[in-house]
Order: structure tokens, then C-alpha cells, then sequence
């Protein structure tokens, strides 16, 4: 922990290293993942951003007027400007999460953030394919798979994203050591660095295996030991998956979703199957139960709506 100054006005660093400071904490001793780390700065920096300055330093923000008002204000002008509930109660996330660690740097006499509140995300239904979607989907990629090397490689993310309910990072971060083909697990560094290994099914061996035999084809000399390639021989990024997503969705002429809508999908269908909460929560990397059991919000959907189809009594 940093050691409070003894004047914060005239020692404190400027804004760019309070933000770093804030950065390396959250990474090295939070074990927040990149993605996080940059939005908690990104926060950080508005919230300082919307202070006044220093008097004696334009180029300072007064963190000394760091208080509740201010906190209020900051999240009441990101309202106006038209912010979903969800972005709000995440950026009061952040910035709780700020002036805990700028009062305990010191920074700040007393911390304002427990007594900030913010409105409640919205609980919003992830949107899934039907079991009958999936399978056209992957039916697709697998027939397109017969044109060359990519979209060998696109049949294989497909399969192996719908199989194994991985976020977009946790593939891209994949390297082909992690696959165990003969127990069929991949071992995933999820959020928080926190390790877990992850069932994937017969079709999506099948796919990933035909992917290894032509990915030296792609791989380049430098190439990386990424499970997943680009077209240039590096390691697969996340933008290259979801534009393949959105292109095969639209080719099988199924509802468009973005990689996560196979992860919401691949959670649903195993509820719906009859897996418990915690090992779906197990699979999916959860660190709450509570964010699995949205989860089962979309079967109780879905369940609903089949019954007012075919229930001759709904």
C-alpha cells in the first residue's frame, strides 16, 4: 500500500501518474484483467477530468474537492448525456473503486464513494439462438469449411465457442497446448488470471482437430503457439472473431449475434439440458452464482413462450 504523503497538495503526482498508479494497482495486486484495468483508468480519468483544477497548477485536478457532491455530479451529467443504467452503475463501480485506493494512497482525506449510490443495472435477457439456430450455424461453418484453411479455422472457433462457453478473450488467449483432446478439456485463464478447464464436445474436437492439420498453412515462422491464427500468420484478434461471427450468422441466416450471444447460448442450452447452476458456473468462469442465474431467466423465457405455442390450455 502507498504510503500517505505528507502534504497531498504539493506532492501529489500530476493526473497521468495517479492514473498509472491507479492502472498498476488494479493489475498487479487486484489481478484485473487488461480489458478492466482500461476501463477502471478510462473512469478514473473522467471522474479527475470533471474536477476543478488546482489553483496553483491548471494542470492538476483538485482532488481535494473529490467529495460526494462531486461524485453525484459526475454520474448525474453522464445521465444527461444519455448513459444506460447499466454504464452508470459500472462507472459508480469505478469510481468507488478510485477513491478507495486514492484514500488509502492517501490522496484523499476520507473516501466518499460508500456513500455513493447508483441506479441498479438493468437486467437484460442476453439474447441466444434456438438449439435448431445453433445447429444451422455450425452446419454452415462446417460446409464452408470445405473452401480453405480460414474457414477451417472459423468452423473451428464457432464449434469450439458454442461447445465450451468461452468469453471472445479467453479463446484468442487459447495457445494449442491448452488443448487436451484425449479428455477433450481446454485449460482457460479466465478473469483475475484465475485458471479453470473447460469441457468441449465430440464436434468441436472433430473441428479444432482438422483446424491443427492446416494451420501450418497460415502459421509463419514467427508465428505464435496460439491455437488461433490470423491470416498473416499471428496470434487471432478479437475483432477478426466477431467479424466472423457476424458473417456466418448472416450466411446461415440465423439472428446476428456477437461472440458472447454463443457464450449466453451454450449456458442456456446446458440449463435447459438439466445442468445444475454450479456447474454451469463452473464452465462459464463465474466468480457469482448470481451472475449465472440470469441464466435462468432466458430458459423461464423460452419455457413460457412454448407454452403459449402449444399448450392447448395457455
Amino acid at each position: 500500500m502507498a504510503q500517505a504523503p505528507q502534504d497531498p497538495v504539493t506532492n501529489r503526482p500530476g493526473d497521468t501518474q495517479v492514473l498509472e498508479a491507479f492502472a498498476s494497482h488494479l493489475r498487479l495486486q487486484r489481478g484485473l484483467s487488461v480489458h478492466t484495468v482500461r476501463g477502471y483508468r478510462g473512469d478514473a480519468a473522467a471522474l479527475l477530468s470533471s474536477l476543478p483544477p488546482l489553483a496553483s497548477e491548471p494542470e492538476r485536478s483538485d482532488l481535494g474537492s473529490l467529495d460526494l457532491t462531486a461524485l453525484r455530479h459526475w454520474l448525474a451529467g453522464l445521465s444527461q448525456r444519455g448513459h444506460s443504467r447499466s454504464s452508470l452503475a459500472r462507472r459508480a463501480a469505478a469510481a468507488r473503486t478510485f477513491t478507495a485506493w486514492a484514500t488509502a494512497a492517501g490522496w484523499l482525506s476520507t473516501d466518499p464513494g460508500p456513500r455513493l449510490l447508483a441506479p441498479r443495472a438493468d437486467k437484460v435477457i442476453p439474447q441466444v439462438l434456438t438449439t435448431t439456430e445453433a445447429a444451422t450455424l455450425l452446419k454452415t461453418a462446417a460446409q464452408r469449411a470445405e473452401d480453405g484453411p480460414v474457414e477451417v479455422r472459423d468452423w473451428a472457433v464457432l464449434e469450439l465457442l458454442y461447445a465450451s462457453g468461452l468469453r471472445i478473450g479467453e479463446l484468442v488467449g487459447l495457445d494449442v497446448g491448452h488443448v487436451d483432446f484425449a479428455e477433450r478439456l481446454v485449460r482457460v485463464l479466465g478473469k483475475g488470471d484465475r485458471e479453470r478447464v473447460v469441457p468441449f464436445g465430440v464436434p468441436a474436437a472433430r473441428a479444432v482437430r482438422q483446424w491443427l492439420q492446416v494451420r501450418p498453412r497460415i502459421a509463419g515462422e514467427h508465428s505464435p503457439p496460439a491455437l488461433f491464427l490470423g491470416v498473416r500468420g499471428g496470434r487471432l484478434g478479437a475483432r477478426q472473431v466477431r467479424s466472423v461471427v457476424h458473417h456466418v450468422t448472416a450466411l446461415a441466416g440465423v439472428r446476428d449475434l456477437a461472440p458472447h450471444g454463443l457464450r449466453h447460448s451454450a449456458a442456456t442450452h446446458l440449463l435447459e439440458g438439466g445442468s445444475d447452476l454450479r456447474s454451469v458456473q463452473e464452465v462459464l468462469g463465474h466468480s457469482s452464482l448470481q451472475t449465472t442465474q440470469r441464466y435462468t431467466h432466458v430458459s423461464t423465457e423460452r419455457l413460457r413462450a412454448a407454452f403459449h405455442q402449444a399448450h392447448p390450455r395457455a
